[in-house]
């Protein structure tokens, strides 16, 4: 079974590097890259029952170097579990993609450079999850890094190589911190390796450990658009091609949100910075919610709301219980899938009425019905109403909270509250005045006066075509809206799943780590 990890990055790799020599036939690079992602998520897929089965973790020295010289791949729960929805993701917005590139052509995603650098970021992604040492995850998040820049870029507009400067040059900034952090890490105690890490870190004295946790928490919270180093997402995401969007928005901030999960749980655990991690998930909760209430364009809106819950994550991380941990590894993966729905049909909406602006559409309810449902159903379950998964997982927070039941968590339960409600509120804004609204009763005075208080708000990029948008690209997004009503009517088994990862994740003897004579994956 070790056999299958090295294969979820070097599948993906293969297939760029065949998808690269076919740069001029598009369905072969479409199907190089179908096949690959599905391959992935079936080997995932068993690797997920099989360390879920046996409860122990598979660790494979690549290569059969010893540790501490050789790179591990590690797969636990969380990683197998976040492999396989973050392949279910790109798979979905890979259809997306290749629907609209059948209607539009090359204009908005060149193929020939899609596919190759889609297949990479996937590559980066997967590499990230399963990584056993913080210098491989250094290389797999470089990986994105490449990879989402060539992305962001597509079409060669303006704005979008003005943007991916900022986006390339605050990620190098994230890059040399986590580079710098290891390199005193190696220096110190002359490993990089997470399982020796954890049990060397605390040979070092207390002052020191402070000092190598807030370089890494730094850089890793950059990647993660934690208040205020979030200042970069907003204006980042919602200049991209739509299935770039969709797929940054739902897994590129995990990736960050991993590591710190990663990093809090196993390399210093015994280093307390709860407090600190609290009241700035507060923060990040608070601000980037007021963010998307003062937003008048749907991909702005979904912007400020996504760094808005990534504070429930470094919320559920902070309390570091066996609980919150499993209701933060719960909600991670339901706002994985979410808000990457919640792109996608932002994208239907954006080719139907050619803006995505709240202050120009309007009248889609009787104009594209199914579009409206594939938008209102993702959009309450993000704002948090019963019985849908993003209620469940608050609720498990706000209970694993209650339990620690100091004030100030009583002030993040509070924090976590207001932050849903007011995502409720923009989210059926938007809807309101997109779908529900009708062009014969209300001009665009009207409208304007009604939401006066949006006429300052950043607009929607200049788009007034509108274009035909292909039965696939509904499908993906209607698969997907399929996927996050499953995450409710299977919370069962998957929260049960994720209450193991807490309890795992907790306990010392469940980190795993290479035999340096066999290299097997064991158990120390």
């Amino acid at each position: 079974m070790s056999s299958l990890v090295p294969l979820l990055v070097t599948l993906p790799l293969l297939g760029a590097a065949v998808a690269l020599i076919f740069g001029r036939r598009r369905r072969v690079q479409v199907g190089v890259s179908l096949i690959t992602l599905t391959l992935v998520l079936g080997i995932a897929a068993v690797l997920l029952y099989a360390v879920d089965q046996s409860g122990v973790p598979l660790a494979v020295s690549v290569g059969g170097w010893p540790v501490p010289f050789g790179i591990v791949l590690y797969v636990d729960r969380l990683s197998a579990l976040l492999v396989v929805v973050s392949s279910i993701v790109l798979l979905a917005v890979l259809l997306f993609s290749v629907g609209q590139g059948a209607a539009d052509g090359d204009d908005d995603t060149p193929v020939s450079i899609f596919h190759p650098s889609y297949l990479i970021l996937s590559a980066g992604i997967f590499n990230a999850f399963i990584a056993g040492d913080l210098f491989n995850l250094y290389v797999g998040f470089e990986i994105l890094l490449v990879a989402s820049y060539v992305l962001i870029t597509l079409g060669s507009t303006e704005s979008r190589i003005r943007t991916g400067v900022v986006y390339i040059v605050v990620s190098l900034v994230s890059s040399i911190l986590f580079l710098a952090a290891i390199a005193a890490i190696y220096g110190a105690l002359g490993t990089v390796n997470i399982a020796q890490l954890s049990e060397r870190m605390m040979e070092l004295p207390q002052e020191v450990q402070l000092v190598l946790h807030l370089m890494l928490l730094l850089a890793f919270a950059i990647k993660a658009a934690v208040f205020p180093l979030s200042f970069w997402l907003p204006d980042s995401y919602p200049t991209a091609p739509a299935p770039v969007t969709a797929v940054f928005a739902g897994l590129l901030t995990k990736v960050g949100v991993y590591a710190m999960i990663r990093t809090e749980t196993q390399i210093f655990r015994d280093n307390d910075v709860n407090t600190l991690l609290l009241i700035v998930a507060l923060a990040t909760m608070i601000v980037g919610v007021l963010g998307a209430v003062a937003q008048a364009e749907l991909k702005r809106i979904l912007s400020f709301t996504l760094v808005s819950h990534i504070g429930y994550m470094v919320f559920g991380l902070a309390i570091a219980t066996p609980a919150s941990l499993g209701a933060t590894i719960y909600y991670m993966v339901h706002h994985i899938v979410v808000q990457t729905t919640l792109f996608l049909a932002v994208g239907l909406v954006e080719r139907r009425a050619g803006s995505t602006s709240i202050l120009k559409v309007k009248g889609l309810m009787k104009a594209a019905p199914l579009i409206a449902v594939l938008y209102f159903v993702p959009a309450i379950n993000l704002g948090g109403l019963p019985p849908f998964s993003g209620f469940i997982g608050k609720f498990a927070l706000f209970d694993a909270a209650a339990e620690v039941g100091t004030p100030l968590m009583y002030l993040l339960i509070a924090g976590g509250i207001i932050t849903s409600l007011l995502t409720l509120y923009a989210l059926m804004r938007a809807w309101n005045l997109s779908f529900w609204r009708e062009e014969e009763e209300h001009g665009d005075e009207v409208g304007a006066d009604r939401i006066a208080y949006l006429d300052d708000a950043p607009a929607a990029a200049t788009q007034t075509q509108r274009r035909v948008i292909p039965r696939v690209m509904t499908s993906a997004t209607a698969g997907m809206v399929a996927v996050t009503i499953a995450l409710t009517v299977f919370a069962g088994p998957l929260y049960e799943l994720c209450t193991k990862i807490g309890a795992a994740l907790q306990d010392p003897v469940h980190i795993g780590q290479v035999d340096e004579k066999t290299a097997e994956g064991v158990i120390r």
